[in-house]
């Protein structure tokens, strides 16, 4: 029987594309209106932690260094207060095979598919874990199509995604290239629906169980090097996985007082769907264009259900500007050593505003670093910026105005992270349940235990913020 192919068409036959992509039966996890069992959910079609140790060892992923950044740790206390200055430290995942830790949560993707009998893989991705995915199935002899979104409306091709581009294809995958728009989960839906191949979705519990090794690595080798667990891990923050995934492990590794904060660069202003925002920003993921939404609504994402929640485990969330990451990125490879790429040094940037407010004896984390080169290097990105009209200055970098400029700091005091208000984004994200719920004005007690887990908002305040947008609790 012939399927109709149309836009209309192909979003109407969308729940079960998925189901039949990813073999997950998310109704099964449902405990109410808007609740459903997370922890069950991972337990069921996640793997244990020493199985996933165990497939990721066969693929030559994870077991990365921890590296201590001892230069920068010394110029962060030459411009701090007498005591204050935390040791720096970062988790080299360029190591791994496609050289992110996307390669954590691909290894496990991919495994599943090849363990369920799926002839390939897709991913929709315009960033490290496309070349995650094309890496791990070319080492299980595997077929898989990548889907970016590359090119504004004007043919122009943002530098870091064409980069992955032919990252994925040198790792034999077929690429397709397309405008901003919503074309992207259309013609993803479409693949998906024509192959038969495995959703190497990033937000199924299969790609945050790969990252769990992350979080574990962290805390035994910090108190193998320190001989203390971390206090803090920066995570850079654009979808939630590798904030979701860390955080898990270093519960798994005992070591509840670790505070987790996530760091985005701040584009406020710019639209991640707009056509003429697409190539005015120098940051294609990591950003709030990303980390706010996601934070929000998590479940926006390309399955019915996502894995990455990540309220329920940010202890702080801050800022950075796009001049100052340049700026890091800069000072990372001259006073280390180490030519790393954007994502991981947004996070970086963070810690090292944050390392001036922690004691000498404390210890702060950055989860990643990834590769830089060719389309991703921070001279590429600010030649593509000036030639979008975007303006390049050094000077106050709490002056930058995203899509306008980028403001590089002049002095490494001018690093500065911005606070993000938690409880601001948790209110959003009620509001955001209560819309789904349509017509309906009731919710269950599981939901409402659901919120508060999933928001981390005590019962109390869970009761108000629903009563606030005309929500009340079932007898």
């Amino acid at each position: 029987m012939n399927r109709a192919d149309d836009y209309s068409s192909v979003m109407a036959r969308r729940a079960e594309i998925m189901r039949r992509s990813v073999g997950i039966d998310y109704g099964s996890f449902s405990t109410g209106k808007l609740a459903f069992d997370y922890e069950r959910m991972m337990a069921e079609t996640g793997y244990p932690l020493d199985e996933v140790k165990r497939i990721q060892r066969e693929s030559n992923v994870g077991e990365t260094p921890l590296i201590e950044l001892k230069n920068l740790t010394a110029l962060v206390r030459k411009i701090s207060e007498p005591g204050l200055g935390a040791r720096i430290f970062v988790k080299d995942e360029a190591n791994n095979p496609a050289r992110s830790f996307k390669d954590r949560r691909a290894s496990l993707s991919v495994h599943n598919a090849l363990m369920k009998g799926y002839p390939g893989v897709v991913a929709a991705t315009s960033g490290n874990y496309g070349a995650a995915v094309a890496s791990q199935a070319a080492r299980k002899n595997l077929s898989s199509i990548i889907v970016q979104e590359v090119f504004d409306s004007r043919g122009f091709e943002q530098p870091e995604i064409a980069e992955k581009g032919r990252a994925c294809e040198a790792y034999g995958s077929e690429v397709l290239q397309l405008s901003v728009g919503p074309e992207l989960f259309y013609v993803f839906l479409l693949v998906l629906e024509e192959t038969g191949f495995f959703n190497a979705s990033l937000y199924t519990p299969f790609s945050i169980a790969g990252i769990e090794t992350l979080g574990t690595e962290i805390v035994e080798q910090t108190r193998e090097r320190t001989g203390r667990d971390p206090d803090a891990i920066i995570s850079t923050h654009a979808g939630g996985g590798i904030t979701t995934g860390t955080a898990r492990g270093v519960l798994k590794a005992g070591s509840p007082g670790t505070r987790i904060i996530g760091a985005s660069v701040n584009l406020q202003g710019l639209h991640m769907a707009s056509d003429r925002d697409f190539n005015r920003k120098s940051f294609t993921t990591g950003h709030t264009g990303f980390g706010f939404p996601f934070a929000v609504w998590p479940d926006r994402s390309d399955v019915p259900r996502n894995a990455a929640r990540v309220l329920r485990y940010l202890d702080r969330y801050v800022t950075v500007s796009q001049g100052s990451v340049f700026y890091i990125t800069e000072a990372l490879a001259q006073l280390e050593g180490l030519e790393r790429g954007p994502a991981g040094n947004t996070s970086l940037t963070a810690a090292f505003s944050l390392a001036r407010t922690m004691g000498e004896d404390q210890v702060i984390v950055v989860n990643e670093t990834e590769y830089t080169g060719a389309g991703k290097h921070p001279y590429a990105q600010i030649a593509f910026a000036r030639k979008m009209g975007v303006e390049v200055f050094r000077g106050d970098p709490s002056k930058e105005k995203p899509g306008e400029n980028i403001v590089i700091p002049v002095k490494p005091r001018q690093v500065a992270a911005g606070e993000v208000d938690l409880d601001r984004l948790r209110e959003s994200y009620v509001k955001n349940a209560c819309k789904s719920l349509g017509d309906e004005r009731e919710v269950t007690p599981a939901d409402l235990d659901f919120i508060c887990d999933d928001a981390r908002l005590d019962r109390e305040r869970a009761l108000g913020l629903l009563a606030e947008n005309g929500v009340v609790l079932s007898a």
